[in-house]
């Protein structure tokens, strides 16, 4: 079993005590994670012979590690490092069975609450949730910039601080392009929560934002890519792109969340999910173009990203900035990362003006030693 080793920049001694809190909490609800993990079918057992897949039947030797599901299919180009993972067999190589579904931001709280997701790709939008106490840690990251906020190109809108009274279409309210355009509004000096009533969010399917934009039902659009910037190259005007923008850039878009149950009972499986991704984000450092033919590949399934753009998706996965962000050179990235996006959803009013920063980022990360 890899170690695991809680990190905190300020003190060893918070860091400890969270694993000792932990580990009591586990042990005190034990038997009743066992029904109710067993009910969710998610959760993998660390043995074959005992082990169950979601539909509930035995796990074959072939996945030591059991099975579980994975909230990715969206069809945003940042999801490619868990669409190569799944098609190149890189989980399944590391004995564990994954299965990608569906689902919204709050399926993606309640997997992690319930068990029934082990991890999760996501951003800042978790922050909130977490200081409601929702028991989840950041154990890793991905890239860097795949949202833009934009403007159709007839539009009098120049700027962020013109927004004010303005509709912002979004995928979901709650998810992170909305969380994106939140901070970048705040940092403008408009207040984006929806009981201000300084802008209004209007969420919409993320593959109908451009055309609705177009018919003028919402003023701006804040989209995943490639959506983002297939409307960029239609005539829509860039407001903020997160991979360029001076309050986004170099900063993670996307970091791995990881219930602090499975972070504590199912260590191998965690370790085995974090080898998979980041031998796809390697990989796809090294084979964009091979990358771009997989997530549009609809031959035996619905294609993970609809593009035939594949230039376009070349240029974007190449823009993300995949190689190296999990080496031990950038190990405490994640940490810095979520220090300062704590700090900008202070402001946006989803976190308390009050919450001691440092404390609640050394509470949330975790560094997971994942190399064999």
């Amino acid at each position: 079993m890899i170690k695991k080793t809680y990190v905190s920049s300020s003190s060893s001694v918070k860091a400890t005590s969270k694993t000792t809190i932990r580990a009591a909490l586990c042990a005190a609800v034990a038997l009743a994670l066992t029904f109710a993990l067993a009910a969710c079918g998610g959760t993998p057992s660390s043995t074959s012979s005992s082990s169950s897949s979601t539909s509930g039947s035995t796990t074959p030797a072939s996945f030591p590690l059991g099975s579980t599901q994975i909230q990715a299919l969206g069809g945003g180009l940042c999801g490619s490092p868990t669409y190569i993972a799944k098609e190149l067999g890189f989980w399944e190589e590391e004995g564990i069975d994954v299965e990608l579904v569906s689902g919204t931001f709050q399926q993606q709280k309640d997997g992690l609450a319930s068990g029934q997701f082990l991890v999760t790709n996501g951003d800042f939008q978790f922050f909130p949730a977490v200081n409601e106490g929702l028991d989840i840690s950041i154990i890793g990251g991905l890239h860097e910039g795949c949202i833009k906020l934009l403007v159709p190109g007839d539009s009098p809108i120049q700027s962020v601080a013109d927004l004010r009274g303005k509709t912002i279409g979004v995928d979901e309210v709650g998810g992170t392009p909305w969380a994106i355009t939140s901070v970048a509004l705040a940092n403008a000096g408009i207040n984006p929560s929806e009981e201000a009533g300084e802008v209004v969010w209007a969420p919409y399917d993320l593959t109908v934002l451009q055309e609705v934009a177009e018919r003028g039902e919402v003023d701006a659009i804040a989209a995943w890519d490639p959506f983002g910037t297939q409307a960029e190259k239609a005539g829509f005007r860039v407001l903020v792109d997160i991979g360029e923008d001076s309050i986004f850039a170099g900063k993670y878009c996307c970091f791995l969340y990881a219930s602090n149950d499975a972070i504590v009972n199912h260590p191998e499986q965690i370790e085995a999910l974090l080898r998979g991704w980041y031998r796809a984000v390697e990989w796809i450092a090294a084979n964009p173009e091979e990358a771009a033919d997989i997530v549009t590949d609809g031959s035996s399934h619905e294609p993970y990203v609809a593009s035939d753009d594949k230039a376009l998706l070349v240029e974007l996965l190449e823009s993300y900035h995949y190689h190296g962000h999990h080496d031990a050179s950038n190990a405490t990235q994640p940490y810095d990362d979520a220090l300062y996006f704590v700090d900008q959803l202070k402001q946006t009013g989803y976190l308390p003006a009050d919450i001691n920063t440092q404390q609640f980022v050394d509470n949330l990360w975790v560094k997971i030693d994942w190399e064999k």
